[in-house]
C-alpha cells in the first residue's frame, strides 16, 4: 500500500485569494518512511526493527496532507477518524472560550500527536491550525486501535504519545491559574527549548513559529505583556531576542523565575 499526499482544503480567504483545487500525488517508494524520516523515533517505537516499522508504516500510514501556512487541518464538529502526526512543520491548536473568543490552547512540532480530544465524542472541539508550511500524518484511528491490539510495542509509544499530549494540555491550563506572568513565559521557553532537544535541534536557539500575540493567546497574556516581557528577559540576560530567533543565555535564571514564590 502507498501512502498518497494531499494538499488539505484551504481555510477561508477572500475571493481573490482562492487557492486552486487540491491534487492529489503518490508518495513513490523512495519517499522516506517512518524508518528514514528525522523524527521516525519519537513516533514509533525505538525497539522496533528497521523492516518491522517499515511495514507497520505501510499499514498504517495512508495518507500525507500537505498544508501551507495558515490551512485548517480539522476544526471543531469535525468528525474524528484519525489522528494526525506532524512530519514536517509545526501547527497550532485553537478553542472557543465562552465569551466566543479564540484561545490557543497548544502548538505542536514534529513527531507530535494532534486530534487526541476528538477521541472521546468521536467529535473535534478545537480547530488545527498550520504556523508554517508542514506536512502531516494521517493515522485512521481504526487502524490505529487493530495495529495496537495486535502490536503491544505498538500500543505502548501510542499511549506515551497520547499521554504526553494530554499532559501538555494540563499543564498549560494549570500555569493559567497558578503563575505570575514571567513565570508563564519562562515556562514557555523552557518547554520548547526540551522538545526541539528532543528532535535533535539546538536547545539554546530557536525560532519562534508563534507570533508574539498567539504566544500571549496561550499563556493567557496580553500582547503587550508579552512584548514587554521579552524586552524584559532580554535586558536582563536570560534570553537574546532577534526577531522570532531566540536564544537562551542564562536557562537556570529562567528555571530559578518558575520556582520563585
Amino acid at each position: 500500500m502507498h501512502a498518497t499526499v494531499v494538499s488539505a482544503v484551504p481555510a477561508y480567504r477572500e475571493p481573490s485569494q482562492k487557492r486552486a483545487r487540491p491534487i492529489l500525488r503518490d508518495v513513490s517508494s523512495t519517499t522516506p518512511s517512518c524508518v528514514d524520516c528525522g523524527i521516525g523515533s519519537l513516533c514509533m517505537p525505538s525497539t522496533m526493527g528497521a523492516q518491522d516499522a517499515k511495514h507497520m508504516f505501510d499499514e498504517l500510514v495512508s495518507t500525507r496532507i500537505r498544508l501551507r501556512k495558515g490551512d485548517v487541518l480539522f476544526r471543531p464538529g469535525d468528525r474524528f477518524t484519525a489522528l494526525f502526526a506532524v512530519r514536517v512543520g509545526s501547527c497550532k491548536t485553537v478553542s472557543m472560550t465562552d465569551d466566543g473568543s479564540e484561545q490557543v490552547s497548544g502548538h505542536y512540532l514534529p513527531g507530535e500527536i494532534m486530534g487526541v480530544e476528538g477521541i472521546g465524542n468521536d467529535v473535534h472541539t478545537c480547530q488545527s491550525v498550520a504556523l508554517e508550511d508542514s506536512e502531516i500524518c494521517v493515522l485512521p484511528f481504526d487502524r490505529v486501535e487493530k495495529l495496537a491490539q495486535r502490536e503491544g510495542t505498538f500500543q505502548h509509544q501510542l499511549y506515551r504519545l497520547m499521554s504526553t499530549a494530554i499532559v501538555r494540555e494540563r499543564t498549560s491550563a494549570m500555569m493559567l491559574g497558578t503563575m505570575r506572568a514571567e513565570q508563564r513565559l519562562a515556562a514557555f521557553l523552557l518547554d520548547l527549548s526540551n522538545r526541539y532537544r528532543a528532535r535533535g535541534y539546538s536547545s539554546t536557539e530557536f525560532v519562534l513559529r508563534m507570533t508574539r500575540e498567539e504566544i500571549g493567546s496561550q499563556l493567557g497574556l496580553k500582547l503587550e505583556t508579552v512584548s514587554r516581557l521579552f524586552s524584559r528577559f532580554h535586558e536582563e540576560g536570560l534570553i537574546e531576542v532577534q526577531g522570532r530567533v531566540i536564544k537562551l543565555l542564562d536557562r537556570i535564571g529562567l528555571q530559578q523565575l518558575l520556582a520563585a514564590s
